[in-house]
């Protein structure tokens, strides 16, 4: 199996032992659950925004070991008053080395929308994404078909959730649907974990206008940026590059203080 096979088989089994022991009703119980959610969309389209969506990992399958000590609230709220748009908290243990309690440290103490980055599979997932106070799903094509990724759009929305839908290539273009919200266009194969920056670029002119445009990993340069604007996109999900770095924040502001 490639890398995604095995994280979307270790998924199916740790979804199915989390429904053993939390209902969908007690996940709704939470405390979060019924707070407003903040717009990812908005944020933006807003013409003072950096677009950039600044991520939180800890590590990766290809990568190994990122960044193992940074707190998580720290850095937010540093990503935040940086300029962040928004966040993107990894939740996924097993590969990525997240929890869910990353993403609830720090919704309190920021005022920008947050990503639950996970692998989805199930509308399990997205109460969970809920009730931890996430703002906005990811759903990968490369992990489902279409008629997946309408029906679990539909209910994210219905929950009052963003949907970010990550592409990889020309042969998913046919999984946007009316229910997303924003199309990400991932640089990184999900299968070889490769990086080609072209791939954004060459599918920006693919996807309707109708649809925010976020180009995903391998932005390691703030002169990219303008060229992923260039061609239409208004959202820049940047996570390794920042963590990689002692200095998360440090990172951020050099970065955006160079666009």
């Amino acid at each position: 199996m490639n890398i995604l096979e095995q994280i979307i088989e270790n998924k199916r089994t740790e979804v199915a032992q989390r429904k053993s022991v939390t209902s969908v009703s007690m996940l709704s119980a939470s405390n979060l659950f019924n707070r407003n959610t903040i717009s990812l969309v908005h944020k933006l389209l807003d013409p003072r925004s950096t677009g950039i969506i600044a991520e939180f990992k800890r590590r990766s399958p290809s990568k190994g070991i990122i960044n193992n000590t940074a707190n998580p609230l720290e850095v937010a709220v540093g990503y935040e008053n940086a300029g962040a748009a928004g966040i993107s908290i990894l939740t996924d243990e097993q590969f990525f080395g997240g929890a869910d309690s990353d993403l609830i440290s720090v919704r309190s103490s920021i005022h920008i929308p947050i990503l639950r980055k996970e692998f989805i599979i199930d509308e399990y997932q997205l109460y969970e994404a809920k009730s931890i106070g996430a703002d906005v799903i990811l759903l990968i094509a490369a992990c489902l078909t279409p008629s997946e990724v309408i029906f679990l759009s539909a209910k994210a929305k219905s929950l009052e959730l963003e949907v970010l839908l990550e592409l990889h290539d020309e042969e998913e273009l046919g999984h946007i649907c009316d229910t997303v919200d924003m199309v990400g266009i991932n640089n990184r194969s999900l299968k070889t974990f490769d990086v080609d920056i072209d791939r954004s670029l060459k599918m920006a002119e693919q996807i309707s206008a109708n649809k925010l445009k976020v180009a995903e990993s391998g932005i390691d340069d703030p002169a990219l940026i303008n060229l992923f604007r260039s061609k239409g996109y208004c959202g820049f999900l940047i996570g390794e590059n920042f963590m990689k770095s002692n200095n998360p924040i440090s990172a951020i502001t050099e970065f955006i203080n160079l666009i």
